[in-house]
């Protein structure tokens, strides 16, 4: 239906990316071939307006780029087709994987399937925005009552580094960017692997761009772990608490350091396996490297029962593809 219709290329591709998704999450939920899934949801109509009208919208507002705050999925029971469930839902919960989650507390069901597809196929990153110009502003409400208010912020901003190419500053498109990135360390010897590991995806929910651990030996020949935390000064804050925290570190070390970073930008690849994204680094218009995403490949390679290194190579065969064709 998608296909033949009229709608522009991009809000087709886009559109159907998210039904990909969902149908490989509900897939691997039901042990089927997401070709074969029956959608509980998706078939619904106003699921396939919600994703038609979202990618329409944004193909009228030209954006290129998403970024999506931390996720929040609510607290309690959900009753489905199969029964009481807990929040998030399987099919959400599966699509949300490797996703930031938000720890919002609220009870129902704030994020559904749908929902998540939408914000996993179309999100370039999840976490703050970047140093830029607000240009507007807009909210939607939803008809469920909760003890917070039901509504959705979207932001349309102009990046800096945008804005100063505009402005004449003479930065051409795609070349590398100059930003100033904090480094947060911090030494501990007696922190558990589960207690590091908890400690990470802390540190990633927080904002963090990387985080790595080097082991060292500190005082009295004892074998420790030094904890790197790569963030945007706007995180630093949240970062700096979440060592301290959840480490058993007595104090956190700081440094800025400046980077020079290529342009990151994202295509959507259809391949046997569903569609995939794939990040690719630019310097000045031209692609210098690109891979699949990592999440994207792992859950088609779960859904269709094949190797990593199977849709990897269908993925780089569907590139060369397009290549050949001129389209990329």
């Amino acid at each position: 239906m998608i296909e033949n219709s009229s709608l522009p290329e991009r809000v087709k591709t886009r559109s159907l990316s998210i039904f990909h998704l969902i149908a490989e999450a509900e897939g691997k939920i039901h042990g089927m071939n997401p070709a074969d899934v029956h959608f509980h949801e998706v078939g619904a109509m106003d699921s396939i307006l919600d994703i038609i009208g979202v990618c329409l919208a944004l193909e009228s507002l030209d954006v290129s780029r998403i970024i999506v705050s931390p996720v929040p999925t609510g607290t309690g029971r959900l009753r489905m087709a199969h029964g009481l469930y807990p929040i998030p839902a399987p099919a959400t919960a599966e699509l949300l994987r490797g996703v930031p989650l938000s720890p919002f507390t609220a009870k129902g069901e704030l994020t559904t399937p749908t929902g998540a597809g939408i914000v996993k196929a179309l999100a370039a990153e999840f976490g703050t925005l970047p140093a830029g110009t607000i240009n507007r502003i807009g909210y939607g409400a939803g008809t469920k009552n909760f003890e917070h208010p039901n509504v959705l912020r979207a932001v349309l901003y102009k990046h800096e580094e945008e804005h100063e190419h505009e402005q004449g500053h003479g930065q051409r498109q795609g070349a590398r960017s100059k930003e100033t990135v904090v480094v947060l360390e911090a030494q501990v010897d007696d922190s558990t692997g589960e207690r590091l590991g908890y400690a990470m995806e802390k540190l990633f929910e927080a904002g963090a761009l990387d985080v790595y651990y080097t082991p060292v030996y500190m005082k009295k020949n004892r074998p420790g772990v030094l904890v790197s935390v790569l963030c945007y000064p706007s995180s630093e804050e949240l970062c700096e608490e979440t060592l301290l925290t959840e480490t058993s570190t007595f104090g956190v070390r700081r440094s800025e350091w400046t980077r020079k970073a290529l342009e990151r930008q994202w295509m959507q690849v259809d391949t046997r396996y569903g569609t995939i994204r794939v990040k690719q680094a630019l310097d000045g218009g031209r692609i210098m490297r690109q891979a699949p995403e990592y999440e994207d490949a792992a859950q088609a390679a779960r859904s269709y029962g094949v190797s990593l290194e199977t849709v990897y190579n269908e993925v780089y065969l569907s590139i060369g593809r397009l290549e050949a064709k001129g389209e990329k």
